[in-house]
């Protein structure tokens, strides 16, 4: 057994209430590592053979919760979510933070693999060895904050009836569901505390449909044993020391965004991306310090960082919501991109997003469309069941929230996701909607835009990723790119918050998975070989989608119709993304990949990767 891992994992069958261990071979292990690489491969051997005609919905479809083996040992811990996406058809590895990762190698399992779908309403219960499956119709429909309250005080008695000697039991791990995830709204993220996310994918959706509301794990185990400890131990300090130099990150996280983003790079979402730049002073970071943080550097297990905040809404009448401080991502979308502009009112939809179970940035990538249908006058007041989809409205906002989250009228259109609801509208509109849906192969892009040219993504990076609109995981050249998905790939795989590798020597990262499972990998082998193998199967599942819908590359490599248009405002006024430019970097992209001018994987690529068993796919995709 390879160094660093349990060496088992879970497998529960909620269908026939079967509990089970399974083992991978270390081969395996060796070529995909662990979360997003994993989850690949294991949703391949499965489902690769009848992956179009399965419903992400559908007791078929697999829902994994996976470590890695620096989970737990590298700082800053995380689990990685996958199954197949009922947002793209495809497979997304959606990490979401927390001790939950941790918990469960301790138990002494690498991951979970859940099929199946209960008759009722369940959670799942683990203490190491014990796993058992519970009733939980008495938390089917809470909140976030309402299931992690009543899960952890009810677990906890639970292992203090059952092991008395143990004394005081610290609260578990949980993983949930809100009732957006309940309701199978494709939106709906897997959550861990009250407000962290795996949001991209729709995972939430996929539990919801399995009638699995939350698995508990408290470990009491020791982490794996490494191959190197001392060295382990060294590149910890390495990493720590890194990032507590960098104070600006760890005093404002990626909040500080908000302004600067749009203000300085004109790349943020502003009124469904009609903008891209505004320069309101009052969604300053220091505005959201100074009117509503109340707890400043705290953060996950291990995690030297701590760039997480608690918000609290103390007057008028959003007084008592309280969520983590949004991140630039949940600023960016339930902010200036539905027109909001002070922190109180982003506080507020940040929490009732939080509550419900939803993700911030795919909700509010489909709040903005609404509301641009809405001032356009494509739907009305009566399309929207009453509510008034003004823009700054941060009250309508809400309405029209909470009717996603529980399908009610509008919201059951709205709850399929960005792509699909632009899809129906149009047909009930009877006119092309989808050039004000700001998405890539079904998933809201996330809150960098590529007009101006100043942030992060090229202009080919959603269009040509694995992942869709995903931000963390763009493509990019050269392959080896800090951003290029190639590499994120690593990060998704061996498990760990990639917030604490900035700065950091990439060296590093390699060191440190050697450390601990005593295996030489190099970049270039990664680079070329491991993450490109990962790389090629998540793009086959991508495009053989189904069963209600499959990508064409001729069309959807391609961005957002709105990318085309030129910037209306500030410093970079008339900027626009050239449609010819973008198809010679699609190209380029295609060629450098190993995929053919119709951006499907080559046959010879396949082969020189050992992956002959998807070749047969490639007969689908032509």
């Amino acid at each position: 057994m390879i160094f660093g891992y349990a060496g088992k994992f879970l497998e529960i069958d909620l269908s026939n209430e079967k509990i089970s261990e399974t083992r991978l071979g270390d081969e395996v292990l060796k070529d995909y590592v662990g979360g997003r690489g994993l989850a690949t491969k294991i949703l391949w051997d499965r489902l690769g053979d009848r992956w179009e005609q399965i419903d992400p919905l559908s007791p078929e479809n697999l829902l994994l919760f996976l470590t890695g083996p620096l989970t737990g040992f590298f700082p800053g811990g995380r689990i990685c979510v996958s199954g197949k996406s009922p947002q793209s058809n495809g497979v997304v590895g959606s990490t979401v933070a927390g001790e939950f990762g941790v918990e469960l190698k301790c138990a002494g399992y690498d991951g979970i693999i859940v099929t199946g779908k209960a008759e009722k309403p369940v959670y799942i219960f683990i203490k190491d060895s014990n796993v058992e499956i519970r009733e939980a119709m008495h938390i089917w429909g809470k909140d976030a904050k309402e299931t992690v309250t009543l899960l952890t005080k009810e677990c906890r008695a639970l292992l203090q009836d059952r092991f008395p000697q143990k004394g005081e039991w610290k609260e578990p791990a949980i993983l949930y569901i809100g009732p957006a995830g309940e309701n199978e709204v494709c939106t709906a993220v897997v959550a861990s505390k009250w407000t962290h996310a795996a949001g991209y994918g729709g995972y939430g959706a996929v539990m919801g449909s399995k009638k699995l509301k939350a698995v508990v794990v408290k470990g009491t185990g020791p982490l794996p044993e490494v191959a190197d400890m001392e060295r382990v131990k060294q590149l910890i300090q390495t990493i720590c020391q890194d990032v507590y130099e960098n104070e600006l990150w760890r005093r404002w996280g990626t909040g500080s965004a908000g302004y600067f983003v749009g203000a300085k790079t004109s790349s943020e979402p502003v009124r469904n991306w009609q903008e891209e730049w505004h320069d309101e002073k009052s969604f300053g970071v220091d505005q959201f310090e100074n009117r509503v943080w109340v707890k400043q550097y705290w953060g996950d297990f291990g995690c030297p960082t701590t760039c997480l905040k608690i918000a609290l809404i103390k007057c008028e009448k959003f007084k008592g919501a309280i969520t983590d401080n949004p991140d630039y991502e949940l600023q960016a979308y339930l902010g200036p991109n539905l027109g909001i502009f002070t922190p109180e009112e982003n506080v507020f939809l940040t929490c009732l997003i939080d509550d419900l179970g939803l993700c911030g940035i795919q909700t509010g990538n489909v709040l903005g469309f609404a509301a641009e249908l809405f001032q356009k006058g494509i739907l009305t007041k009566e399309d929207l069941d009453g509510i008034e989809l003004k823009w700054g409205n941060a009250e309508a906002f809400a309405a029209l929230i909470k009717k996603i989250a529980y399908k009610e009228g509008v919201g059951e259109l709205l709850s399929q996701g960005i792509y699909h609801a632009a899809v129906k509208i149009g047909e009930k509109k009877q006119q092309d909607v989808l050039q004000y849906a700001v998405q890539c192969k079904g998933i809201g892009i996330g809150a960098h835009g590529i007009r101006s040219g100043k942030d992060y993504p090229e202009i080919y990076s959603y269009a040509c990723s694995v992942q869709g609109g995903d931000h963390t995981s763009t493509a990019c050249l050269p392959l080896d790119d800090f951003r290029s998905e190639l590499t994120m790939i690593f990060n998704d795989s061996a498990v760990y918050c990639y917030f604490n590798i900035f700065g950091v020597p990439r060296q590093v990262k390699f060191d440190f998975y050697k450390a601990v499972t005593g295996i030489e990998l190099t970049q270039e082998d990664w680079i070329n070989n491991k993450a490109m193998k990962i790389l090629q199967l998540q793009r086959i599942m991508l495009l053989l989608g189904g069963p209600d819908l499959k990508w064409s590359p001729s069309i959807h490599d391609d961005n957002p119709a709105r990318f085309y248009e030129p910037l209306p405002s500030g410093p970079y006024k008339g900027k626009a993304v050239n449609k010819t430019k973008v198809s010679e970097e699609v190209q380029r992209y295609y060629k450098t990949v190993g995929w053919d001018k119709n951006g499907i994987p080559k046959p010879e690529t396949l082969k020189r990767l050992g992956l002959e068993s998807a070749e047969k796919a490639l007969e689908k995709l032509h």
